[in-house]
């Protein structure tokens, strides 16, 4: 559970206090970390000291010790010496590893009810069980972050959010696919949602700068129980997929700022090429030219001004006029009417939804 660079770590700063040799061995007699040569350490005495029922010996000039998890023999430790002092702090280093296996399984076993929370895997009595348990609280504000990252299984994004957020023991940082690293974090009485776009903000710069990591960041809406988490983490899985195919230009979405997007994301595709063949008579906006395309995205930008649309593009006011009385003969909708142009707009984006849903393997 504890990896090998970890137990390597710990013996090494006891070492450096102590000056005393130390060496670390799975029950089967195999070195997983040490601070002297591995050609001193017979594997035999390990083994015979692991079948032993004592909890620690001298053996040929090493201190032995025993280090269980419940009562489970894990390790096996060793001190280079036979002096008081020499047992004295091996049995030291023995109870540190001991401490952090619990550490390490209490982390693990949160990590894993956090992923079970999120995927809607429990039992309503079974989270508030074991939230008690794992001395996690249940009656606190929540909300759910998901950073996307452009490369599988990226460890310098996980490990740079972890930094990130290593002072807030209350939050939680975990994964359920490769991709994606989902930060549980709680929030305060006072914080407000632009605090919140704030924080996705700072991931976001954070991990471009230190991971070198291209993402994008999304997040749901504030909950007030624990059961109510995997419905935050649902809303940011939502902002996510939403953001790429309606605000492609965003790195960060909230689920409550997703505006209609949300809706059109909720719809099922064969309404959408119904609804399509009712607005445009069986043709798509993608048989439009980039000129038209071009003069409807700056004409809807600019609120339905004229004056100020033909100011941008740097064209005569009559010349848009025209394109517009053309687009209408074409579609039968005024972008001038402000039903028509909202009419066409939800037209635009659900053509994008259905290229969107269409190209992935939904």
């Amino acid at each position: 559970m504890i990896s090998n660079q970890i137990l390597q770590t710990t013996i090494d700063g006891l070492k450096g206090i102590t000056r005393i040799d130390l060496c670390i061995c799975d029950t089967e007699g195999k070195t997983l970390a040490t601070t002297f040569s591995e050609t001193e350490i017979d594997e035999s005495a390990v083994l015979a000291f692991a079948d032993s029922p004592a909890d620690s010996q001298v053996v040929q000039g090493y201190q032995f010790f025993k280090v269980f998890d419940e009562h489970q023999l894990e390790y096996v430790l060793l001190a280079r010496g036979g002096s008081e002092d020499v047992y004295m702090v091996g049995k030291m280093a023995a109870f540190q590893i001991q401490n952090l296996l619990v550490a390490y399984k209490e982390r693990f076993d949160k990590d894993n009810f956090i992923k079970n929370l999120l995927l809607d895997n429990l039992l309503l009595v079974d989270i508030y069980n074991r939230a008690k348990k794992l001395h996690i609280e249940t009656s606190v504000r929540r909300v759910v972050y998901i950073i996307e990252t452009k490369n599988e299984k990226d460890t310098n994004a996980l490990e740079t959010v972890r930094s990130i957020f290593a002072g807030r023991t209350k939050d939680f940082i975990t994964a359920v696919d490769e991709k994606n690293i989902i930060l549980v974090r709680e929030v305060k009485a006072n914080e407000t949602y632009e605090e919140l776009e704030k924080t996705a903000n700072v991931i976001l710069d954070m991990l471009n700068t230190e991971a070198m990591a291209q993402v994008h960041v999304a997040f749901g809406t504030v909950v007030n129980e624990i059961k109510e988490v995997s419905r935050s983490y649902k809303e940011a899985k939502m902002a996510l997929d939403v953001g790429k195919i309606f605000y492609s230009d965003r790195n960060v979405n909230a689920y409550s700022r997703l505006g209609i997007g949300r809706l059109i994301y909720q719809l099922p595709l064969p309404l959408c090429r119904m609804f399509i063949r009712e607005i445009f008579d069986g043709k798509s906006p993608d048989e439009f030219d980039d000129e038209t395309l071009t003069t409807i995205n700056k004409f809807f930008e600019n609120s339905l001004n004229v004056s100020e649309t033909s100011r941008q593009l740097y064209i005569h006011r009559n010349t848009l006029v025209y394109r517009l009385d053309k687009l209408q003969k074409s579609t039968g909708l005024d972008l001038r009417v402000f039903e028509d142009a909202i009419t066409f707009k939800i037209a635009l984006m659900v053509v994008k939804y259905m290229k969107y849903m269409e190209n992935s393997d939904f």
